[in-house]
């Protein structure tokens, strides 16, 4: 990522070390003041007429508390995924991964290599899908079509896919949960059930579906370096994690996975002509802009396709918006809902997801509503099609 860049020249666009800490807006200047810390040290201010937030929904600064019974007892190695220590020896070490979402699926596999043995607690299963790194039908396109075409066609296969399979789970749940079902009674050993193990409680992409490349999680569990436990924690002691049904788990290491903590903007204070803006109580214009702050965009990605077509379409759209201020000599762009509006819009989950981390963060999301400008993600292509020929008027008040 550093190489590519620097061949594009935009590692000279970038501050490095700098922290955003807060950002106020001056409706008599028309710009952001944005308060830094460089190195971690030195305070330092920048600023701007218009700020993009690239800064997703985690907080990189705390991470999500878990409610584990006892563990601060445990004398063990006790690690969160979002402060991997470097260096950390696993080597031959019993490692116990508490969580089943994407990042312990992830890390059982890369962990079983050198561990001695990797087990990963669950209070209940997540779906498992296996895929490949370059399929047969990316090769075939390779090896058909001039590199250029190809990369767009291998883009637009992994735009389709994913849209074809969300769809496909959300409309025809109780047939996606049996062909899925399918799928991972042919990764798992012969002699392993899939109850209760590998039978989630809730429908396809009610929460998110999980995939692991190459089958490498459903590898480490043939090949015995790793196992799954669903059960739920009684208490954790100075070297055992006790579990309900009475078993017992004797960890070297107890790595909690159970989810990130969200957060938007990054956990940077905003404020709006001295007064604190609180990104939970308002709502959000086209995916992007928010009710009653001026000149900032957010980019968010999808939950259901990859994070960066979102963001392409919000690059879009900022783009058109720097150049109708520009035409016009605009000074100040602000979404605004009127107070009727406000009064019968039906407010939206910001996230379409019922994962426990989500519910848990419903007062620092922004509000999305059922009509109009401030309707939720769609799909990629009608998102696009809107971000570059949509209204820009529509809920936009424009200051010259």
């Amino acid at each position: 990522m550093q190489n590519c860049a620097v061949e594009e020249g935009i590692d000279k666009k970038i501050k490095f070390h700098h922290r955003v800490d807060q950002m106020s807006w001056s409706t008599e200047s028309k710009t952001w003041n944005l308060a830094l810390t460089v190195d971690k040290t030195t305070s330092s201010n920048l600023q701007s007429r218009f700020v993009l937030l690239g800064t997703g929904y985690y907080d990189y600064h705390q991470p999500l508390q878990a409610d584990i019974p006892g563990i601060r007892n445990f004398t063990g190695t006790l690690v969160h995924p979002q402060y991997w220590p470097t260096g950390l020896n696993y080597k031959d070490k019993k490692v116990v991964i508490i969580g089943s979402g994407a990042t312990a699926i992830t890390l059982l596999p890369n962990v079983a290599k050198d561990a001695g043995h990797v087990t990963m607690l669950q209070r209940s299963p997540s779906y498992i899908l296996s895929v490949s790194n370059e399929d047969l039908v990316e090769k075939l396109i390779r090896l058909l079509f001039p590199k250029v075409l190809a990369r767009k066609l291998i883009r637009f296969k992994w735009i389709i896919v994913p849209l074809v399979l969300v769809n496909f789970c959300r409309r025809f749940p109780r047939l996606a949960r049996k062909l899925l079902m399918i799928l991972t009674a042919k990764e798992l050993p012969k002699d392993m059930p899939l109850d209760p193990n590998f039978t989630p409680n809730y429908k396809p992409w009610e929460q998110r579906l999980c995939m692991c490349p190459e089958s490498d999680f459903y590898e480490s569990i043939r090949t015995g370096k790793a196992d799954v436990k669903t059960d739920t924690i009684a208490n954790v002691t100075e070297t055992t994690i006790q579990l309900q049904s009475g078993g017992e788990l004797h960890p070297d290491i107890i790595v909690t996975a159970t989810g990130l903590k969200l957060c938007i903007a990054g956990g940077i204070e905003i404020f709006v002509d001295g007064l604190q803006y609180h990104i939970g109580e308002n709502f959000l214009w086209k995916f992007a802009m928010m009710d009653n702050l001026p000149n900032a965009v957010f980019a968010f990605g999808y939950t259901d396709a990859s994070w960066t077509l979102g963001a392409d379409t919000t690059a879009k759209l900022a783009c058109r918006l720097f150049k109708k201020m520009k035409k016009d000599h605009a000074t100040m762009v602000v979404p605004r809902m009127g107070a009727e509006e406000k009064k019968h819009v039906k407010r939206l989950p910001f996230l379409n997801l019922k994962a426990t981390y989500v519910r848990e963060a419903q007062n620092v999301l922004p509000n999305v509503g059922d009509r109009s400008v401030w309707k939720p993600r769609s799909y990629y292509w009608k998102d696009l099609t809107d971000a570059m020929y949509g209204s820009l008027q529509k809920g936009l008040e424009w200051i010259t």
